[in-house]
């Protein structure tokens, strides 16, 4: 019998375990039947360089659940069930994934946010999908990771971050001259980055090879040359995350043209937020394709970042889109359960993994199922609908938000 990598994982708690159990017993065995709550798990960046992402994404997740448990669970005939979540740091490394999976697995999780970022969600949608466990990821955007019917997004997919931004630019940025700035070993930049080509009007918008600058892990400390071959721009759209894009917009500064426009998508998310790095600071405009308007002053963005705040210390927890993605999640789940019950489904507390999964696929991939949400175009001050393709991709509507406007 071949084992799973999760077995593998845990292979000393198998060891232990002989005695009492079957090798075969241990990798079919779940531990669900010994919850009196749904038990939400997921693993995220809470150290790290990732780690303002992992951070927002637990808060946020553990807000939905205590507002939901508040107001009386899932109601289930006479009876309420209550959930609970439980976030395991993976540092950003998909080489933790397997550990923490088996962790949360074991531990009695039912249904899952799957991971923060990419490259652990690749590895975790292969654990999960063994398990036949559901999964609704906030933020692990490339196009891969709801392969199997176990997974879906609450984040826009790369080919669609990368398809949209191709359209403003479209719409937008004619005549200009259009740089590129992408990191070529990451899935989610390059992914984005390679949609985004793919997209272009080239009729309209043109992009000249010397013009698409890349770098790598290895060189991340240092864009002089990138900066320099890219001072002439009009627009340089950045699919990459906030870190390497603050640096080089520092090293842009008397370079590259005041005038000039940095357009990212949900990895800027935090970049005015980074301990360190002034935006004020930089004079070009720096704007974002996105689904969550982290500064909303009105309207059920406004309404959640209100009680983020109040909840937690966002001076140094800071709420982004990834928060609000999640905090989307756990209604999505939640709303999800509430269909099931309301169509006659049985829902108990002590379910499997793989039943809830079935219950909740079913009611994804149903016509009927429609979410709304706080994140996706709330600007005409009402939650925005939200439903899913049968890939398993989210479908709501974006907005092109400045993060800092232009220095007059």
């Amino acid at each position: 019998m071949k084992l799973s990598r999760r077995i593998l994982a845990l292979a000393l708690a198998v060891v232990m375990a002989l005695s009492a159990f079957a090798l075969a017993s241990c990798s079919d065995k779940n531990y669900a039947e010994n919850n009196t709550k749904i038990k939400i798990g997921m693993t995220g960046p809470l150290t790290g360089g990732a780690a303002i992402y992992g951070i927002a994404v637990r808060n946020s997740a553990m807000l939905a659940v205590e507002e939901i448990n508040a107001a009386g669970g899932l109601k289930v005939g006479d009876q309420s069930i209550l959930f609970e979540f439980e976030m395991i740091d993976d540092k950003h490394d998909k080489d933790n994934v397997a550990p923490a999976y088996a962790t949360l697995y074991e531990g009695g999780m039912q249904i899952s946010l799957g991971t923060v970022t990419t490259k652990p969600g690749l590895e975790y949608k292969v654990l999960s999908q063994e398990d036949n466990v559901f999964f609704l990821t906030p933020s692990a955007t490339a196009d891969a990771i709801p392969e199997f019917s176990n997974g879906y997004q609450m984040c826009f997919a790369d080919s669609k971050q990368g398809g949209a931004s191709a359209k403003y630019f479209n719409e937008n940025y004619q005549g200009k001259v259009i740089g590129i700035f992408y990191k070529s070993d990451d899935d989610y930049s390059k992914g984005i980055y390679e949609q985004f080509m793919a997209n272009i009007d080239t009729t309209k918008i043109t992009v000249d090879p010397s013009n698409i600058k890349s770098f790598t892990e290895e060189t991340a400390t240092s864009f002089t040359q990138q900066v320099t071959d890219l001072a002439d721009c009009d627009v340089i759209f950045m699919p990459t995350y906030y870190d390497p894009a603050s640096l080089f917009m520092k090293q842009g500064v008397g370079v590259i043209k005041n005038d000039a426009v940095y357009f990212g998508c949900d990895g800027f998310d935090g970049i005015d937020a980074i301990e360190g790095f002034d935006i004020a600071a930089i004079p070009q405009e720096v704007s974002m394709l996105t689904h969550f308007v982290s500064t909303a002053t009105t309207g059920p963005a406004a309404e959640f970042i209100a009680k983020y705040n109040a909840r937690f210390d966002s001076t140094k927890e800071p709420v982004n889109q990834f928060g609000a993605s999640a905090y989307d999640c756990v209604y999505a789940i939640y709303e999800g359960l509430k269909a099931a019950v309301a169509n006659g489904t049985e829902v108990k507390a002590n379910m499997s993994p793989s039943e809830f999964c079935d219950i909740l696929t079913g009611v994804f991939n149903s016509d009927s199922f429609e979410f709304y949400g706080i994140t996706g175009d709330t600007t005409n001050g009402q939650k925005c609908k939200i439903t899913w393709a049968a890939d398993g991709t989210v479908e709501k509507s974006a907005m092109r938000v400045p993060i800092k406007e232009k220095k007059s």
